[in-house]
């Protein structure tokens, strides 16, 4: 057997990819439950189906789906240029910090002005944050990858030193968390029986937004042919730094508005646990949406629906809560490995079909 370089992508790998990367996490996932001396098919069920078997669990998979559809359209347009920005996470982290702080200035506060400010500075903060990055990228040629990986841990710290110290609760009990918002900094409740706020209209909207720009308006143009070719671009007058700064600090807008849904939401307050791996599972995502809207709203319930299953076997069978991280990462593994039949098929021993690539253009990877 041996893996033959194809002439052209293939067009059927590219949607299959995803749909077999999640039978075989599935396949996986029942056989490592069986190692763990769990009924496969039950811990399944309660993994992917019981959790959202109601009208409460839909909605709570909606609480997670919003951050996540939030970060993954903001590393959509930076992955279509192909600026790879891993630092969702540390933006995500580093507005909720400054928006966490800007909620407990305005607690007294009152006004239709008060949400908008907190968002704001949400979306600010996430800039900022993916401005370091993409000053280090166009004016000192640092690669995107290892600075935004690296201001994530930076962000975390920052965040633990907060609650910890300037911003925890003087009537805490000394916890490491800050003090509770009030409810003109919290964003509204779509109804009082659930937890999902306004937020995911937000989420669903910027996401009609960046297809319109995508595929109708030369912006979407021009972030395409970057994607291809930066060289490309700038031939062709194309302002490539210009680009590399405007998807950067869009991420980090988006990844600051997921912040502010989450801080300004569910949680309700600081806390030193808030890192959920947001940023980073939205990677996942966008890899599994194909950098399409369409697919990313997928596949962002499918990853939501990993936290909120996660949740669930914990309770149901006192599974840890690292199961969570597992499934993602057995996903991302599956999905980079099938990945590579998109460009490459299999060839079996004495097989029978014929190869129609010609000596120059045949690679052969054994």
């Amino acid at each position: 057997m041996r893996i033959e370089k194809r002439l052209q992508p293939s067009r059927t790998m590219v949607l299959m990819s995803p749909v077999l990367a999640l039978v075989l996490t599935l396949l996986t996932g029942a056989a490592l439950f069986k190692l763990l001396g769990h009924p496969a098919g039950l811990s399944l069920y309660n993994y992917f189906i019981n959790p959202i078997s109601d009208w409460y669990g839909v909605s709570e998979l909606l609480v997670k789906v919003t951050p996540l559809l939030l970060c993954a359209i903001g590393l959509m347009l930076c992955f279509k240029g192909k600026v790879w920005n891993i630092g969702a996470e540390g933006q995500f982290i580093f507005a909720a910090l400054i928006s966490g702080y800007v909620s407990l200035q305005l607690l007294q506060a009152e006004g239709f002005w008060v949400l908008p400010v907190i968002i704001l500075s949400g979306a600010l903060a996430g800039m900022a944050w993916a401005g370091v990055a993409a000053l280090l990228k166009t004016h000192f040629g640092a690669s995107e990858i290892l600075t935004t990986i690296m201001l994530n841990y930076i962000a975390l710290n920052l965040l633990l030193w907060g609650v910890h110290g300037p911003l925890k609760d003087p009537d805490g009990y000394n916890f490491p968390e800050s003090a509770l918002f009030t409810d003109q900094t919290l964003l509204p409740l779509l109804s009082e029986d659930y937890r999902v706020t306004v937020a995911i209209y937000i989420a669903l909207f910027m996401l009609a937004v960046v297809w319109f720009v995508l595929s109708k308006t030369l912006f979407g143009f021009q972030i395409r042919v970057l994607g291809e070719s930066a060289r490309a671009a700038n031939f062709v007058g194309y302002n490539s730094k210009l680009l590399i700064w405007m998807l950067l600090l869009f991420s980090g807008a988006m990844a600051g508005v997921a912040a502010v849904s989450e801080v300004n939401g569910p949680v309700g307050q600081l806390i030193p646990t808030l890192n959920l791996g947001y940023g980073y599972a939205a990677i996942i995502v966008v890899f599994m949406g194909r950098m399409h809207p369409v697919g990313i709203l997928i596949a962002s319930f499918l990853l939501g629906l990993t936290y909120v299953g996660g949740e669930m076997v914990q309770i149901e069978q006192g599974m840890p809560k690292s199961i969570v991280g597992l499934f993602q990462g057995m996903l991302l593994f599956f999905l980079l490995a099938c990945d590579l039949l998109i460009h490459y098929r299999l060839v079996l021993p004495n097989s029978a079909i014929p190869s129609f690539s010609s000596r120059r253009s045949k690679q052969v990877v054994s």
